[in-house]
């Protein structure tokens, strides 16, 4: 006998497992695009050997763009009023992912012997086209998550479980891509090819591989996210999302204006770009450093994703721990516990056994990532409780707009983060036209501390971000949903 649909008050499928999985799903559909982004630097500095300093300034330019894209976007969102047959959100979100098919493998044209100016004009076009696209489904999709429900509790389950789409969807690229894309050279008598420098077998990265790879996802990511439409139930009327009441025009300036006077969403942002300014800004060098350090860049990946395991530790426990100390408590805590992790990667640099030095490297990386898990599941309702407050304190409901500002400067921080780090790589000795076959052993070395300094200036920034900025504690965050109750009952 068929089980009979449970419906809510408003007539809707109850909230349940269905809409957590199908969420998750839509973050591994951005995921098999974003997690490309780290892979974008090390392509452009190996295997298209473009020299760090332009390449840095292009990173820079086309991110300035992609944040500046976020707020429009979310704007023209917010201002549609056009009825879908999918609903607004779930439109733009398809109109995204069709061009994600393609658009992630735009900017992994493999062409190492263009001329300058070739590579110039190949890595802005393909940027700015992947880009586009991945905006366009992403800022719907990350509004969403204050749409499908309203209760607290359950929109913590539901960052909880996009955190798990993200992760499956970085995870299986960040292992998988590096086996596939690194090949270990060998001499004609089939010797290992050793670097006399660095004392380490040279890897050479295969850009064709990465140009297939990309396309392979494009379409992972099309089949998540036609997932996610499919089975998602929205519960909120989208047309309560206002940015502009009266019919005002969107002004970019009162928009920013407004969202920095959001305590909650400032200090969300500010954890989210000490995350991506520290860790994201390491990829890169952290892959030359397994390369040129320990010859291991194959297997980089792997070791990475160790850093992030963690997090699952607190999954099935998440509810719990934020419904007995409080979403903004509990990742607090877990800032304090990543900068030891970063403290701990401080030594591994300090010991001349490579071997032992990768394993207190990891186990840094683990402790890191243990602090982490709390964050990296309630990150995202931190955001749509920021949203909250900002209709608790103005009266509008701005969800497009607020997390398109968000995104702005996680974004903007995804592009000063590497290009900084790519300048301090040039500073260090890095040389573009040399690969990872010619770099010095002080070169290598040198990746070893920045690494190491990354990811603890990332813990930091986080704590920062959390403890000191972002003022919904528990005690406020009960009396804020209370009044908000009170005033959609009256």
């Amino acid at each position: 006998m068929k089980k009979e649909r449970q419906l809510d008050a408003n007539g809707k499928r109850k909230f349940g497992m269905l809409d957590k999985v199908a969420y998750a799903a839509g973050d591994f559909g951005c995921n098999m695009s974003f997690a490309l982004k780290g892979t974008v630097q090390t392509f452009w500095l190996v295997y298209m050997m473009m020299e760090t300093g332009l390449l840095s300034i292009l990173l820079l330019l086309v991110q300035i763009w992609d944040a500046i894209n976020d707020p429009m976007i979310g704007s023209l969102i917010d201002a549609d009023r056009r009825k879908y047959k999918m609903g607004k959100f779930k439109t733009y979100i398809f109109i995204g992912a069709c061009g994600l098919l393609v658009a992630g493998a735009a900017v992994f044209l493999p062409f190492p012997n263009a001329d300058t100016w070739v590579k110039v004009a190949l890595f802005i076009g393909g940027y700015v086209v992947w880009d586009a696209c991945y905006t366009i489904a992403n800022v719907p999709y990350g509004s969403m998550l204050s749409l499908v429900t309203e209760d607290p509790g359950e929109r913590a389950q539901l960052s909880t479980w996009r955190s798990v789409g993200s992760m499956v969807g970085g995870m299986i690229p960040g292992i998988i891509l590096p086996m596939l894309i690194w090949r270990k050279e060998v001499n004609a008598d089939g010797t290992p090819k050793i670097n006399p420098e660095t004392g380490v077998q040279v890897e050479t990265l295969l850009g064709d591989r990465v140009f297939i790879a990309a396309l392979i996802m494009g379409v992972l990511g099309f089949i998540a996210f036609m997932f996610m439409i499919r089975k998602i139930t929205i519960r909120v009327d989208e047309n309560t999302v206002k940015t502009n009441e009266g019919g005002e025009k969107f002004n970019v300036f009162k928009a920013f204006g407004n969202f920095m006077k959001n305590r909650p969403a400032v200090g969300a942002t500010v954890a989210a770009m000490g995350m991506f300014l520290g860790m994201q800004s390491a990829t890169t060098a952290n892959t030359i450093m397994f390369a040129t350090y320990f010859g291991k860049a194959s297997l980089s990946g792997i070791v990475m994703m160790v850093g992030f395991l963690p997090m699952f530790i607190f999954m099935p426990f998440i509810k719990k721990i934020v419904n007995k100390f409080g979403k903004k408590e509990a990742s607090v805590f877990g800032t304090l516990v990543s900068i030891a992790g970063g403290l701990i990667m401080l030594v591994f640099p300090m010991i001349p056994n490579k071997n032992v030095s990768l394993i207190i490297y990891m186990a840094g990386l683990v402790v890191f990532g243990i602090g982490m898990g709390v964050y990296t599941c309630v990150s995202w309702a931190l955001m749509a409780d920021a949203i909250d407050y900002n209709e608790w304190k103005t009266g509008k409901r701005e969800e497009g707009t607020v997390y398109s500002l968000h995104s702005f400067f996680r974004k903007l921080a995804q592009g000063v983060g590497p290009s900084v780090v790519l300048l301090l790589m040039g500073a260090l000795g890095y040389v573009s036209k040399l690969g990872t076959e010619g770099q010095s052993l002080a070169t290598a070395y040198n990746m070893c501390w920045l690494v190491a300094a990354l990811y603890l200036f990332s813990a930091v920034m986080q704590f920062v971000g959390l403890a000191v900025i972002y003022n919904l504690d528990k005690k406020t965050l009960a009396k804020m949903n209370d009044e908000l109750a009170a005033r959609k009952n009256s």
